[in-house]
């Protein structure tokens, strides 16, 4: 086993690519290692296969089958073992949700970083970068720490500007009431929300075929953060950053790989700090808060449903049938409840599912307990100006910047098409 762990040969890289000597720090850690190492080194610096995220170190221990299946059995099944009884984590179903990466005590499995390859892009400034952070961002970095300041903070790794993404998680409140205007018009109809969790669609998509008709046909909202940015700036490159490892596997799905460039998760944004010496509660505060409540409160388990629902009543206050939502808070709960549903056990008709106990707040990367990260969501969403994006004057003004001309185009017009997906 190699002498350096993957987080701290993933600092050591950083700190030597932002001060220029990167080929001879690689050399010097590999000079001192073994095998593991060299792999370390090799998916730190982003390399691998470009559409996979989860990479197992080697297959040599017989007893790992032992570990993964007792301490994370996967819910898409997509542990086997070869013919010599080696673990094989298939690629077939695999949402590289991280439980198997956190729970594998054998350390066999990685996921592989995409920072690096972006360094020489931020320190040119030739093209615009931008960095777009969940809602669950909030409280993350510091329990005094602002968005400002994290705004700072990423400018001086290079990034153009930071852009909230519960600013486009408005935007799909917006469409996602629209949606399920449209769809549900009986007591007997019932939608799956497709916003926010790559694991609850995935879960849909590859095991309960005969659901994804129920699915509102939108993209997620780091999908839908990132193409707005890129119509508005062409040349831009998109950075994702947030507490999921699933959100590497979505920026890659063949449909929507045109909207981010590279996604990091919040430890990993941690590391990258360190290694630059950036404490964002030193920061500079450069305020631009421009989502609304609903958009905010996406990071945790009820948010979407709670956001949704809201802004039916504001844009539908005469609609007979409201909102009646169930969640399912974490993957395991999420596949019972798609099996309940598929057994004809409808409860509710609007149903929201988070692969992470708590919800995004829940990922396996966040740095704060579940409970803690969901306080700041909270706090963070009773800040806000506007309750629902339909009082939200900024998301009415960004949806005219992107030539969407009212709300209602966001179901039919051509320029919406952005925010669409087909499942």
């Amino acid at each position: 086993m190699s002498k350096l762990t993957y987080a701290q040969i993933f600092n050591r890289l950083v700190r030597a690519s932002y001060n220029g000597n990167l080929e001879q720090e690689i050399e010097e850690i590999q000079a001192d290692g073994d095998a593991t190492t060299q792999k370390y080194v090799y998916y730190a610096l982003g390399n691998g296969d470009p559409d996979k995220v989860v990479f197992q170190l080697n297959d040599e221990n017989d007893n790992s089958k032992e570990d993964l299946h007792r301490e994370a059995p996967c819910l898409f099944d997509d542990i086997v073992y070869d013919m010599e009884g080696k673990v094989v984590v298939q690629d077939r179903n695999c949402e590289n949700c991280g439980e198997l990466i956190e729970t594998c005590s054998l350390n066999n499995l990685i996921d592989k970083k995409e920072f690096i390859p972006l360094i020489d892009i931020l320190k040119k400034k030739e093209v615009p970068v931008f960095a777009i952070v969940a809602p669950a961002i909030i409280g993350q970095f510091g329990e005094n720490v602002t968005m400002g300041q994290l705004r700072s903070a990423f400018k001086h790794l290079g990034f153009f500007g930071m852009i909230e993404v519960a600013m486009f998680a408005d935007i799909l409140s917006l469409k996602e009431a629209l949606e399920f205007d449209r769809a549900v018009n009986s007591h007997e109809d019932f939608v799956l929300t497709s916003c926010c969790c790559p694991v609850w669609v995935a879960m849909v998509k590859r095991v309960y075929h005969a659901l994804v008709p129920h699915i509102l046909p939108s993209v997620s909202p780091m999908v839908a953060c990132g193409r707005g940015i890129k119509r508005l700036h062409p040349e831009a490159k998109v950075v994702f950053i947030g507490p999921c490892i699933a959100k590497k596997a979505e920026a890659k799905e063949p449909d929507i790989r045109d909207a981010v460039d590279a996604v990091l998760t919040f430890e990993e944004v941690q590391q990258i700090f360190e290694a630059t010496g950036i404490n964002p509660a030193e920061m500079e505060d450069i305020p631009s808060e421009h989502s609304s409540a609903g958009g905010r409160i996406y990071a945790r388990t009820g948010g979407v449903s709670k956001a949704i629902s809201d802004t039916l009543d504001q844009l539908r206050p005469d609609k007979p049938i409201k909102i009646k939502a169930v969640q399912a808070n974490g993957a395991r709960e999420c596949k019972e409840l798609l099996q309940a549903i598929s057994n004809g056990d409808i409860t509710a008709n609007f149903y929201e599912g988070m692969g992470c106990k708590g919800g995004c707040v829940g990922g396996p990367k966040a740095l704060l307990k579940p409970e803690l990260g969901t306080i700041h969501v909270n706090a963070y969403g009773l800040s806000a100006h506007a309750l629902t994006p339909v009082n939200n004057p900024y998301v009415m003004e960004l949806l005219d910047h992107l030539g969407i001309e009212d709300v209602e185009s966001l179901l039919e017009g051509e320029s919406a098409q952005i925010f669409q997906r087909k499942f």
